[in-house]
């Protein structure tokens, strides 16, 4: 009796978890500029990505957002060219993204994460150089100059 107990148990967990696999857990956009784009894979090569988070025009700190392109699309060559352009530039782009959940992507047959772009939006092609859009004049470094504070002096500075 508890064989059987133990044997529809195990198969009830696997129908469900098969069942419960959803193609779209989740959809979002993230905003920043590229640090990593690159083709690669052991088996399935797939486009992959490592994007640092901006808010307000300042990377955030924290982990990277790492993201795939699908491997079961093939209408993605002009987001993965965007995509690439934008990371030899140093563009800030934005990239709307579903995430999968469950079997869909056990093998990584469709990429290394369970992040997939579904689109990709250039904000700005001067994120690197925010002074060439104001006309400002670039300086150049001339020199460089090490300013050693000594703890002791700062602390005297202070009471008086």
């Amino acid at each position: 009796m508890k064989r059987v107990l133990l044997n529809v148990t195990i198969a009830a967990v696997a129908l469900l978890s098969l069942t419960g696999c959803k193609e779209n857990y989740s959809r979002g956009e993230k905003v920043g500029n590229l640090i990593e784009f690159a083709q690669k894979g052991v088996i399935w090569d797939s486009w992959e990505g490592r994007m640092n988070l901006t808010q307000t025009g300042m990377n955030t700190s924290g982990d990277p957002f790492q993201f795939s392109f699908d491997n079961d699309r093939n209408d993605q060559d002009s987001l993965i060219n965007v995509l690439y352009q934008a990371q030899v530039e140093g563009w800030k782009v934005k990239v709307k993204y579903h995430a999968v959940w469950g079997l869909k992507n056990i093998f990584e047959n469709r990429g290394e994460t369970d992040y997939f772009i579904d689109d990709v939006e250039v904000l700005d092609k001067d994120f690197a150089n925010p002074l060439r859009q104001m006309g400002v004049r670039q300086g150049q470094t001339v020199d460089t100059v090490w300013v050693v504070l000594d703890k002791a002096e700062v602390l005297k500075h202070m009471k008086n």
